[in-house]
């Protein structure tokens, strides 16, 4: 019997069919889904979005207009303002219809002429009568009726300076002024006795400051910005330098804004609201009134003085700069930071015709050598250290065991070294006699600097001598930054790594080790001093003590901040510190401290006429007292010749001072009237 076979066609064909009709189910099951996703977002659309939407094709658009934040203060260390804004109300006026020239504006502009009267006959009853009259066509011209300088939606600024009258006159009577505000701004101003300008830094429109990075990345992050408090504005002032740029973020606060309903027609639909601006944080710096203006005062006077008694068997009509740091030892607080000549810095908002005379020196020369003031032969700010390198020669010599505490150096006035016997003498050609580190640094060497640290140092390394060298200098923040923190601080300019220069490596050390290879600023200066007088702890240079709301309360407060530290055997820190002990400085003649002091003439070459010229230029660190130290100052006078002479007596002045207000002791000295008047005060 022959086995069913099923006929394959027929179970083709069925097989064909169910897929058919599962095609045919998921179509249509697809097309419902299709139908149902349309009919929810029809429904959104009507019920949801349908408003919203609605709003927007008959104008309800949304723009907010900036107003300029209101800036916080800068102020000394005893709490008196250096940097403020004064506040001020202007008035702006929104349109809320067309005035233009158009078909449309033309009907309308009866009405906006009548408003502009009733404004200028408010402005002459309650405005200040000293102040120049408006007139109709000013408040016209500053309505931008055409829109030449604003889209039609965005407020006019109509007037500034409002009186007190003329401001409660316009919020009594808001509701017959429909788009008026009245908007509270401000005007920076800075003390007129000019404390520490170039270190408050000034003011300059932000559209004219994007090639600075940190305002570069604002720009960007503006296209961004979701908070509009946070959008700068083309026209507001930001701080280009000193803590007005160090501290912008804190100082700035939140810029304000006026919401503006808009119609398709780009004019304001509907009644604006504004959002007023927040004031910025105020900056509480270390710099203190009084001995900042002593230090000054001191530069400016010790340049006259320079100018008509002879220094270094002449006078020195060429000394015309001067700059000075005076940094706490302790807490790394800078109470002073001179740079003569100085500015008054409200010209940046009231301006000049006399731009020249202050774009020569507006820089802070004790950070920054270039455009910061020049001397007579056009010398930079920063100068060779001379012999204040000294104190670090020493250590450096001790703790590289190139000599000891009790080893005695011949000197007969000469150090001689190289191939070509090249010779350095020591001041006047003086020969020393024996004498050991610690009389070196009192006598000022410069032959045992070149036999006993510039040439042992290159005997004991070889060409690597220059990168030891370099490593104690970076150590000491001499040819680095000091860290602290303001804009354009410039690092100093390392000159021992000219090999070619200077002739050969060994020549190299020769001139450092009684510095000759490196020129470093004011700042650098005091903070190396700073470390000299904390035995090896660099600490960093503080310009503000605390940062606090407008209502007094502390956001961030500074204290002491260590950089790095080195170590060396107490006894190498007693032989340089008692070793400090420059002699014969009349400036100090009554001084009531035992103090720690070097002196420095540094020679630097100069073409003049085709004809190299050696100038002296003055160098002065020191720190008081020698034990238990509370300050460490540095001063240079490029041009000044000897710094004892030069740079020591302005010195000495900050050092009064300082006393004065705080006390070298901890306890304050204040002068007493006839003290005062026996000084001239």
């Amino acid at each position: 019997m022959r086995g069913f076979r099923p006929d394959k066609r027929k179970q083709d064909e069925g097989d064909a069919g169910s897929q058919f009709n599962l095609r045919v189910n998921l179509f249509f099951f697809s097309t419902f889904i299709i139908f149902c996703v349309i009919i929810i977002r029809l429904a959104i659309l009507q019920f949801v979005e349908g408003p919203e939407l609605k709003e927007m094709e008959t104008g309800g658009q949304i723009k907010n207009f900036p107003l300029q934040p209101i800036r916080g203060s800068i102020l000394d260390a005893s709490g008196t303002p250096i940097a403020y804004s004064t506040p001020s109300q202007a008035l702006y006026l929104t349109l809320m219809k067309d005035y233009s020239n158009s078909d449309r504006g033309k009907k309308n502009r009866p009405e906006i002429e009548k408003l502009a009267q009733e404004m200028v006959d408010v402005f002459n009853r309650y405005g200040d009568p000293k102040a120049e009259k408006m007139t109709v066509e000013d408040v016209i011209k500053a309505m931008d009726l055409n829109f030449n300088k604003q889209p039609g939606y965005e407020p006019r600024r109509i007037k500034a300076n409002l009186s007190s009258k003329e401001v409660a006159y316009f919020m009594e009577h808001k509701s017959q002024y429909p788009g008026v505000e009245i908007v509270e701004e401000s005007e920076r101003k800075y003390s007129e006795d000019r404390i520490a300008v170039q270190t408050i830094g000034y003011l300059r429109e932000f559209k004219g400051q994007k090639d600075l990075d940190k305002y570069k990345a604002i720009d960007q992050k503006n296209k961004t910005q979701k908070d509009p408090g946070l959008i700068y504005s083309e026209q507001e002032k930001v701080g280009v330098d000193g803590l007005e740029m160090m501290f912008q973020d804190e100082l700035r606060g939140k810029n304000g804004y006026i919401n503006i309903p808009i119609s398709p027609q780009n004019m304001a639909n509907g009644v604006p609201t504004m959002v007023p601006p927040q004031k910025g944080y105020n900056i509480h710096s270390t710099i203190h009134k009084d001995i900042q203006l002593a230090a000054q005062q001191a530069i400016v006077d010790q340049l006259k003085w320079l100018h008509t008694n002879a220094v270094s068997g002449r006078t020195h009509p060429e000394a015309q700069t001067g700059y000075a740091v005076a940094m706490e030892v302790d807490t790394g607080n800078v109470v002073a930071m001179a740079s003569i000549p100085d500015y008054d810095p409200n010209v940046w908002e009231t301006g000049t015709d006399d731009w020249d005379s202050v774009m020569s020196h507006y820089r802070n020369g004790t950070i920054w050598p270039y455009s910061s003031g020049r001397s007579g032969n056009n010398l930079e700010s920063t100068v060779l250290l001379g012999s204040t390198i000294k104190p670090l020669s020493v250590l450096i010599g001790l703790n590289e065991h190139l000599f000891g505490p009790n080893d005695y150096y011949p000197d007969q006035g000469a150090a001689y070294f190289g191939k070509d016997n090249s010779r350095v003498y020591n001041s006047g050609r003086k020969a020393n006699g024996s004498i050991n580190a610690r009389k070196a640094l009192e006598k000022s060497s410069n032959a045992f600097m070149v036999d006993w640290v510039g040439e042992k140092l290159f005997n004991k390394y070889g060409s690597k001598a220059v990168e030891k060298w370099d490593e104690y200098m970076k150590e000491f923040g001499l040819g680095v930054s000091t860290e602290s923190g303001l804009p354009n601080e410039h690092k100093g300019i390392i000159e021992y790594t000219n090999i070619e220069q200077a002739g050969s490596y060994l020549a190299a050390m020769a001139y450092a080790s009684f510095g000759q290879s490196g020129k470093y600023t004011t700042l650098q200066l005091a903070q190396y001093a700073t470390m000299l007088a904390n035995q090896g702890t660099r600490i960093k240079p503080q310009l503000a003590s605390k940062i606090v709301d407008q209502n007094g309360k502390v956001v961030k407060k500074y204290g002491r901040e260590e950089l790095n530290h080195v170590d060396f055997p107490q006894q190498y820190w007693n032989e340089v510190i008692q070793g400090m002990n420059t002699q014969n400085l009349r400036a100090f003649e009554d001084f009531p401290y035992d103090f720690a002091r070097k002196t420095g003439t540094s020679e630097q070459d100069i073409y003049k006429n085709g004809q190299r010229i050696r100038v002296d230029n003055g160098v002065f660190i020191a720190f008081a007292p020698r034990q238990n130290p509370k300050l460490a100052v540095a001063v240079v006078i490029p041009e000044g010749g000897f710094g004892s002479q030069s740079a020591a007596p302005v010195a000495r002045k900050i050092f009064d001072a300082y006393d004065e207000i705080y006390g070298l002791d901890g306890t304050p000295h204040p002068k007493n009237k006839d003290e005062q008047e026996g000084n001239g005060e």
